[in-house]
């Protein structure tokens, strides 16, 4: 893998469900040898959910990286002016940080990095978890589908009887769209 001694910011939002799989990449993904950054959205700092504890789950994925993750909004900025990721993997992504990104909304600490990483031209991957992607959201995915130096892992639907407009993100094919994302290409098939 490629991914030796990279700089890998991860960010994560709210979909409490998908935790478990980022914990698993971020394990594959050090593992690998690259160096990952974690930011964690705001809802994700202050939101308990049925799937355990944040704080918990926070100090855990910062355990695993070795690096204090990144919790405000004026401390992801940074990451423009210095220009020290190679890329970022938004991961799980929720539609509302899709919608936002899409619309150009920067009112959290993912959301900022990931405005400030964009503005040094190098790529951005989107792990989707939402259950509206193929509902009011899908404007966004096709949006963020046509912007420069942005990339999916691959997805699906997760249950196409009870939540037919929801995608999730084939995490296991994360390390592989990182890499290829590093060469500026999308990997194929998106949709699987």
């Amino acid at each position: 893998m490629k991914l030796k001694g990279l700089k890998v910011g991860l960010a994560v939002t709210g979909s409490f469900c998908t935790f478990d799989k980022i914990e698993t990449s971020v394990k594959v993904l050090t593992e690998l040898g690259a160096d990952v950054y974690p930011i964690f959205s705001t809802n994700v700092q202050f939101t308990e959910s049925r799937f355990g504890d944040t704080g918990e789950y926070m100090d855990k994925i910062a355990a695993m990286t070795g690096h204090d993750p990144i919790l405000r909004v004026e401390d992801a900025e940074p990451i423009g002016p210095k220009s020290y990721l190679d890329i970022l993997l938004i991961a799980p992504c929720t539609g509302n940080t899709l919608a936002k990104l899409a619309n150009g909304i920067t009112d959290s600490p993912v959301l900022m990095a990931a405005k400030a990483h964009l503005r040094n031209s190098k790529p951005l991957v989107i792990s989707i978890s939402t259950n509206d992607a193929m509902g009011i959201n899908f404007k966004n995915v096709g949006e963020l589908f046509n912007v420069k130096n942005i990339y999916f892992v691959p997805f699906g639907q997760d249950d196409a009887v009870k939540k037919p407009t929801s995608l999730i993100a084939h995490t296991e094919l994360i390390p592989e769209t990182l890499e290829l994302a590093l060469e500026g290409k999308q990997i194929q098939p998106v949709l699987k």
